[in-house]
């Protein structure tokens, strides 16, 4: 048991290395702002992010909104006005919310300033579409995209040229007045026109790679989302002043040292791990095949570990994320590995459409699961990894952590 506590103690550490608050404060210290100050705080980490500014700027803040997920919000800040919306699906309190920013932002001047604090979440939450765009359209069109398999950029391509604020829009629409974005990356490489669809930043996307990733896909969409896609988005803006505070990179680091600590012999293995999350989890299951048969250059006990965003292909109806599909997938190749534990866990807290962060299994988990008699592969075929994992006790439950910078995969192996 001791190696299923210490994953539990890995994931609980690096979550809260990477938390944003100090980071925003470092990021505001030394600031002298004149004139108005609003401030604006979107996506999943948007509460934690906006309460640390507040505690930094107090009542120099004339007026802000914050808008973030469901059951994100911890309270009132100060004179900010709070919204709750709908992720990853844009929902009627995204445009409320985006709707408020817009009438607070529209009538400031070069003298004023916004304090922009963006996490992973918002390209769902801060949405207004543009003009001959449904609501409904956007629901449609995300969600296809969701279900394809497209990664984040591409998916944030399309949205931003259907929106009136993503793609450096919302900077457009601020004018003169100077903005400071404060950015907590959740996509690989930390890409500022795609963080939470670039609303503050110029951006590299054209409408014809829009068009393209429609084709690749195949989505459906009706005619006038055609004409609105032709329309290009901001490609030189002068308004703008980005700072990032944390990434992926950063998790994987403090995933090293919470590892270390414990005994482990830290790996690195990638910061930018993409593709399809079954198939990285058959490859994490290899790794700790060869790792336990001593054909590796991993010396146990070794903690293996990477960070990044895969993707999942939907073909079944069941209910899951990626980091529940890629653990589930891998507890298919471990099976019968003694000391062998894996996890995948969203930062977040939220792994797709469910309450769970992600999963944790280890060389016991296949064989459990048929002694139940629904096999693993089945729970994998129909895109049920949650109840597939929670029918072992294998989902791992944070709660919204406060913070999101993507997901970390740990594969621990104890000497034998």
């Amino acid at each position: 048991m001791k190696i299923h506590e210490d994953a539990y103690k890995i994931i609980e550490e690096s979550i809260n290395r990477v938390k944003p608050d100090e980071a925003v404060k470092a990021a505001l210290l030394g600031r002298d702002f004149k004139g108005k100050v609003v401030l604006i705080a979107i996506g999943k980490a948007s509460w934690n992010m906006a309460e640390a500014a507040y505690e930094m700027l107090k009542e120099k803040v004339t007026s802000g909104v914050v808008i973030t997920k469901y059951d994100h919000s911890r309270g009132p800040i100060g004179n900010l006005e709070i919204f709750e919306a709908g992720h990853p699906i844009v929902d009627e309190n995204s445009i409320k919310g985006t709707k408020r920013v817009l009438d607070m932002t529209s009538a400031l001047g070069k003298e004023d300033q916004v304090v922009f604090l963006v996490s992973g979440g918002g390209s769902a939450l801060f949405e207004m579409p543009m003009d001959g765009v449904l609501l409904e359209d956007i629901m449609d069109i995300t969600d296809q995209l969701l279900k394809s398999g497209a990664d984040i950029v591409e998916i944030n391509t399309v949205r931003k040229h259907l929106s009136k604020v993503k793609g450096g829009k919302f900077a457009e629409h601020c004018k003169d007045t100077n903005i400071l974005s404060v950015v907590l990356s959740d996509v690989i490489g930390d890409p500022l026109d795609a963080i939470a669809s670039g609303p503050a930043y110029r951006d590299s996307s054209t409408s014809e790679e829009a068009m393209e990733i429609l084709e690749r896909y195949q989505l459906k969409v009706e005619p006038h989302i055609l004409e609105v896609l032709k329309i290009e988005t901001p490609k030189d803006l002068r308004n703008c002043e980005t700072v990032i505070t944390g990434s992926v990179t950063a998790l994987c680091s403090a995933a090293m040292e919470a590892a270390e600590n414990r005994g482990y012999t830290p790996y690195l293995l990638s910061s930018t791990v993409d593709g399809e999350a079954k198939e990285v989890g058959r490859f994490f299951s290899a790794m700790a095949r060869e790792v336990r048969n001593g054909n590796s250059s991993f010396q146990t006990p070794c903690a293996i570990i990477a960070g990044g965003e895969t993707v999942v292909k939907i073909k079944g109806n069941g209910k899951g994320g990626r980091n529940q599909e890629l653990a589930l997938s891998c507890a298919q190749g471990i099976e019968g590995l003694e000391d062998t534990v894996f996890f995948s866990v969203g930062s977040d807290g939220t792994d797709g459409p469910t309450d769970a962060a992600g999963g944790i299994v280890d060389g016991n988990t296949a064989s459990e699961l048929r002694e139940k008699e629904i096999p693993l592969e089945v729970y994998l075929d129909n895109n049920d990894s949650y109840h597939g994992l929670d029918s072992v006790g294998a989902l791992v439950k944070t709660g919204p952590t406060g913070t999101n910078v993507n997901d970390f995969m740990v594969l621990l192996v104890n000497s034998k």
